[in-house]
């Protein structure tokens, strides 16, 4: 079925859908009063194939063949399948969860907020914050544009209610009256991890992102050197989805992306510490407002809605308290054993089902296994085997949408719907969807790409189980994207399309979303520099410090030859779990790190095989201006040294 992304419409209530006028909107119209007797006494999926086959009645003003009818047909069937699924299981339970009432917040408290969310609440209270000072040092020129929008917004609504007297947004920059509106890091230079890069050729590497079947003639290039912001030179064009725009989207429309690998390589988010992670959070967010900015596009968001989850148990408990129970028993785990157990019984006897995702269990049989694992599973003493693969898919659906707080957020759910809506570029719409999987808790981020790599493997087995990527996408939809709160009655439900088509760039793009850019990463250096720079200047000041280091610089009178004169180019590797601990590897233009990790191994020969294989060692950089970098393999190794001089370089396992 065809129908028109309106961009803008907002499904109202699960059980009203009459395609009837699909060519105009996704919006279901008000259900006839006459047939509503008729319409609960027949099954479920029956009563919406009659519904589809309205369409008929009013038909397109376009020409499209049967086949493609068909299929957008079944697309539409299986999206409120799942809707009609959703509600009744729903209806079954008691639901454990309350929702806090919030006052909604003026214009100025939500600004405030965003202040608050980036680090820079320092600009409200007025204290001297140092990250909140590093942090404003490091903005690129949009970025900075973008701080000082929602800045003044907050200042002009303080004034209005007569608070207390805002700081000039000159005095946070260090503007003058004279001076142009901000001297941050230019637009055209090319910064990357806190260096000027050296002209070369680019390197070979790539990291591709395609499913296999996909059409390889269209593939563009993604750079994670420059700020997104700073890429667009020019607003594009924002164009309404037409009227007659198929609804059933080929998965060959999608184009390849290719990520260059700069000399610094590409880095996971798992390979950098907690804390440069909450930088990088303050810089995405920053970064994503600047970026909608730049496309001429209001970056709206949801006031957090206070949810109060279960306290215990597995299904409707947050994934918080989920992970807090499991790590005392499993020291660093990351995603919560339930969800484990789930995904991986469905990968291991589920892939190959027909329909799987689609074709509901049988709803009495997912509820008492529901109770089943509800009681036995902390005792390890479920019994998986009994579990049909429809029901575990069941179950699997059943315990994402009824998290307390979406993996996606409610935050930034309007953010979501706007980069399919509104940015339509696919290149745009995936840098916005970077920038967003970048803002998500860790809990969040860490579940929804296991999630994300299960469905990339149902997608790839296609052949077996019938489920392309699209259709993958309109069953697992409705679940991460209906939400509840005090607005559900009124927004249930968002246009199909648009969550199925983020659905889609999720799986389809997951390998580049869990990448952070070089460009990124290069600002939490020179943040964290900053940083150290200003308790340099503080402790200058403090006379007992002085004074001690004069008593330093005394006992330095005779000093004897260490490790810390190493000459410039030559680094000292440790290797705790190596029986040789530590060795100096001069280095050149070419060492990359994968050959410093070659070397260690080849010294460390004799050591058991066995031990060697089960843990995969990797270089890792160490203090100076980074907390910790599981380096890149494929990085070169001299680059990374004159980015951060100061750093250790220690070889251990990395972290999963």
């Amino acid at each position: 079925m065809e129908v028109n992304d309106s961009g803008s419409v907002v499904l109202t209530a699960y059980h009203s859908y009459t395609p009837a006028r699909a060519e105009q909107s996704f919006a279901p119209e008000a259900p006839p009063s006459r047939p509503l007797l008729l319409r609960k006494s027949l099954p479920r999926c029956q009563r919406i194939n009659r519904m589809i086959s309205n369409e008929s009645l009013h038909p397109p003003v376009y020409s499209r063949s049967n086949s493609q009818a068909s299929v957008d047909s079944t697309s539409m069937e299986d999206f409120w399948c799942e809707v009609e699924n959703i509600k009744e299981s729903s209806e079954d339970r008691q639901d454990d969860q309350t929702l806090l009432e919030v006052k909604s917040p003026d214009e100025g408290e939500l600004e405030a907020e965003w202040l608050h969310d980036v680090g820079l609440s320092t600009l409200i209270s007025g204290s001297e914050e140092e990250d909140g000072e590093a942090l404003l040092s490091t903005l690129t020129r949009t970025q900075a544009a973008a701080v000082q929008k929602r800045y003044n917004t907050y200042t002009q609504t303080m004034r209005k209610k007569n608070k207390h007297q805002a700081r000039d947004v000159r005095d946070i920059f260090g503007v003058s009256d004279n001076s142009p509106a901000f001297e941050a890091i230019p637009a055209s230079p090319v910064m990357t991890n806190g260096i000027q890069l050296p002209i070369h050729k680019p390197a070979t590497s790539y990291l591709e992102c395609e499913f296999e079947k996909v059409n390889q003639s269209v593939t563009e290039e993604l750079s994670f050197e420059v700020s997104f912001s700073e890429s667009i030179t020019e607003i594009p064009k924002h164009r309404e989805w037409h009227s007659n725009q198929s609804f059933k989207k080929e998965e060959s429309a999608l184009p390849n992306f290719i990520i260059r690998k700069s000399r610094f390589g590409l880095t996971e988010v798992g390979d950098l510490s907690l804390g440069d992670m909450k930088k990088i959070r303050y810089l995405s967010l920053i970064e994503l407002t600047a970026f909608y900015d730049a496309l001429g596009i209001e970056l709206k968001r949801n006031r957090a809605e206070r949810v109060r989850g279960r306290e215990n148990g597995l299904f409707g408990v947050p994934l918080t308290i989920l992970l807090e129970s499991d790590q005392k028993k499993f020291p660093g785990i990351k995603v919560p054993l339930i969800f484990q157990k789930l995904l991986l019984k469905l990968e291991e006897t589920g892939l190959e089902t027909e329909g799987i995702l689609r074709v509901p269990g049988s709803a009495s049989r997912v509820k008492s296994l529901r109770q089943e694992i509800e009681a036995k599973f902390e005792e390890d003493m479920f019994d998986w085997e009994q579990v049909r693969n429809n029901d575990a898919a069941g179950l699997l659906k059943m315990f994402i949408r009824e998290l307390p707080s979406p993996l996606f957020t409610v935050e930034y759910l309007p953010a979501f719907i706007t980069l399919v809506e509104k940015i339509p570029e696919v290149k745009l719409q995936l840098q916005a969807l970077h920038l967003l999987i970048m803002l998500l808790p860790d809990a969040s981020r860490d579940a929804a790409k296991v999630l994300l790599q299960f469905l990339k493997k149902v997608v790839s087995n296609e052949g077996k189980n019938k489920m392309t990527l699209w259709n993958v996408s309109m069953i697992v939809a409705p679940n991460l994207f209906i939400y509840k709160g005090k607005r559900a009655n009124q927004e249930e439900m968002l246009a199909a399309a648009t969550t199925a088509r983020i659905v889609r760039l999720l799986i389809k793009y997951q390998d580049i979303l869990w990448m952070v850019p070089n460009f990124l990463i290069s600002q939490v250096r020179k943040m964290n520099e900053a940083a150290m720079n200003n308790t340099k200047r503080q402790l200058m000041f403090d006379k007992g410090v002085r004074r001690l280091l004069r008593r330093k610089t005394m006992e330095r009178e005779r000093p004897e030859r260490t490790e810390s004169d190493i000459p410039e180019g030559v680094i000292r590797v440790h290797a705790p779990l190596h029986s040789k601990v530590s060795m100096a590897i001069q280095l050149n233009n070419q060492t990359k790190v994968k050959d410093i990790l070659a070397r260690f191994c080849c010294e460390n020969s004799h050591e058991s095989s066995a031990n060697m294989k089960m843990q995969v060692q990797s270089l890792h950089e160490i203090g100076g201006n980074i907390g910790q970098h599981c380096l890149d393999p494929d990085a070169y190794m001299l680059d990374v040294y004159h980015a951060n001089p100061q750093a250790e370089w220690v070889i251990k396992p990395k972290i999963s």
